[in-house]
């Protein structure tokens, strides 16, 4: 029993899964940032449409940051709250201000597509330890993002 954390999950690998979703975290604070930054900058004949979009990603961003961190509270490790630490293991980097409504569109999906990488490889984490907690939450997060990759990929007319 020793090897095992509070909720039954052997130690090392908890470290592990925790670590992998600090990477998650920080990626998830950057996207975060970048999409308000294009919510409160966008221009154009998009504007509604966007403007509306970008604090609907950004509201669901929020929410995924907290959760993420509320897990790897439970997983038995302290999440980072800063960007200095951030940027260290970030894949996404802070974005230059966007006012141009397809090259938004263009950077969040290079965004989805590194953070759904980063999910699929926390899954198979996940799956090694026996957390089906992270598993859940990983799949759930890859189901939607996959649907709004496809949504954004549309509203750029690339398929």
């Amino acid at each position: 029993m020793e090897k095992l954390n509070a909720i039954g999950l052997n130690k090392k690998k908890a470290e592990k899964l925790a670590t992998k979703l600090s990477e998650l975290l920080a990626n998830y604070s950057f996207f975060y940032q970048n999409t308000r930054g294009y919510h409160w900058n966008i221009r154009g004949d998009k504007f509604f449409e966007l403007h509306l979009k970008f604090e609907e990603l950004y509201n669901d961003l929020l929410l995924k940051i907290d959760e993420v961190a509320e897990r790897i509270l439970t997983l038995g490790h302290a999440p980072d709250h800063r960007y200095s630490e951030y940027g260290k293991v970030a894949i996404i980097k802070e974005s230059s201000q966007v006012s141009d409504g397809h090259k938004a569109v263009e950077n969040i999906l290079h965004s989805f597509k590194a953070i759904i990488t980063l999910q699929r490889e926390i899954l198979s984490l996940s799956a090694d330890a026996e957390d089906e907690g992270t598993n859940a939450l990983m799949s759930d997060y890859i189901r939607a993002q996959e649907k709004l990759v496809w949504m954004y990929s549309a509203f750029l007319n690339k398929g």
